[in-house]
């Protein structure tokens, strides 16, 4: 019997449109012979859809024809099992999911959200728990969390929008102990959006001004000399894990924009989605990259030993992206950030290694069975009821005044 694998993927941010690349991606690579593939597809106003139609990306260039032949569903638990059941009269059930993938990226679905969703009705899913997805979203909880484990870092300021609105003057004279030139970040966006790089002051506010349009906390970085990024993925869970190759991200700005992992031919048309042609689109794989990166072998060890350790601080599972800083001059590395659910679910690095996106996936979902069932054989909740036999003067009419 096939397993129904329901790949959740968009949702209200504003990396809508690269994970609907990614999932397009991934449906295209899951082998039919072992799933059944559900799409299931959140709008940028949060309504749920599902339907065959939704694996055609072509589709996603009108968003109304989806609410018109699509089915709104919702997703919740019911007699033993997880369904999608209409939203509109007839309530009748679409289909049942025994596992869901999901493909999102950025605030409100890769942040926790999404998740802690997941883990509440209690469907089995893949990656990481609500905890780690919100340390993984959050720049600022992150290398928190690494600099306690003594993971090098470049050195960083952080602050909140209402902080910055109270008193300029206060925030810019905190990142003034930072050395320009400076990189501004929003703290808990993806896909390099709301990210600038400033060499003085007055362009310093500019960023912030921009960066505080995405997100309340703002993370303020100093910029690596010399600089080389480099990237490496880690697959498994706080018990086992294994890395991918190593790629050096090429890129004619001083960080990968978005543009550079997503804009095809400058005029705004995304890599892959010709007019006529059916299919994922390249996405992330679409960035210009030199695989595998040009390091010394001490370097490259010093990569991969610091991904790992970074995964397993953060309690991280499934199949994460960690990018990483280097400078070219000392080979200094600084570990930068994670992604908990990358874009294109970084298949290509582990292509790199001889490993294909199918088998990627098969881990992925492997994995995702396995932290179900320890999330299962630990306890929860208790059997017994403490309200039983709870005696109360008045009965539950005299409950009413304690409980307001």
């Amino acid at each position: 019997m096939k397993i129904k694998v329901g790949v959740i993927y968009g949702g209200e941010s504003v990396e809508h449109e690269v994970s609907i690349i990614s999932a397009m991606q991934a449906m295209n690579k899951l082998d039919e012979e072992k799933y059944d593939i559900i799409p299931i597809y959140i709008t940028k106003d949060r309504e749920w859809y599902t339907g065959e139609m939704l694996k055609d990306i072509e589709v996603y260039q009108d968003l109304s024809l989806i609410k018109k032949y699509g089915k709104n569903v919702v997703l919740y638990y019911k007699n033993g099992s997880f369904v999608l059941q209409k939203k509109t009269f007839p309530r009748t059930i679409v289909n049942e999911v025994d596992i869901i993938l999901p493909v999102v990226h950025g605030t409100n679905v890769e942040d926790g959200g999404l998740q802690g969703y997941l883990q509440t009705i209690g469907v089995p899913f893949v990656g990481s728990d609500v905890y780690a997805s919100v340390v993984g979203q959050d720049k600022v909880f992150m290398k928190d969390i690494w600099k306690n484990v003594k993971l090098p870092m470049t050195d960083y300021v952080w602050f909140y929008d209402a902080d910055y609105k109270r008193d300029q003057e206060e925030v810019i004279q905190k990142v003034s102990k930072l050395k320009y030139p400076v990189i501004v970040k929003p703290a808990t966006t993806g896909s390099s959006v709301g990210i600038a790089v400033c060499s003085n002051e007055e362009e310093l506010v500019d960023a912030i001004d921009e960066a505080i349009q995405y997100d309340k906390k703002i993370l303020v970085e100093e910029v690596v000399q010399n600089l080389k990024e480099v990237n490496i993925a880690v697959m498994g869970n706080y018990e086992r894990q294994k890395v991918s190759e190593i790629e050096e991200v090429l890129s004619g700005h001083k960080f990968l924009t978005f543009a550079d992992k997503y804009i095809g031919d400058g005029k705004g048309k995304l890599k892959g989605m010709k007019a006529g042609v059916k299919g994922p689109s390249k996405g992330m794989a679409s960035a210009n990259r030199k695989l595998p990166a040009d390091l010394p072998e001490k370097v490259r060890k010093e990569v991969e030993d610091i991904a790992v350790k970074a995964f397993r601080a953060l309690g991280s599972s499934g199949n994460s992206r960690i990018d990483f800083l280097i400078d070219e001059k000392t080979n200094k590395v600084y570990i930068n950030e994670i992604n908990s659910i990358p874009g294109s679910l970084a298949f290509y690095l582990w292509e790199a290694k001889g490993i294909n996106f199918s088998s990627v996936l098969d881990e992925m979902i492997t994995i995702g069975v396995k932290d179900y069932k320890k999330r299962m054989s630990k306890t929860h909740s208790f059997e017994s009821n403490i309200l039983q036999g709870f005696a109360l003067h008045g009965g539950v009419k005299g409950m009413k005044g304690k409980l307001r």
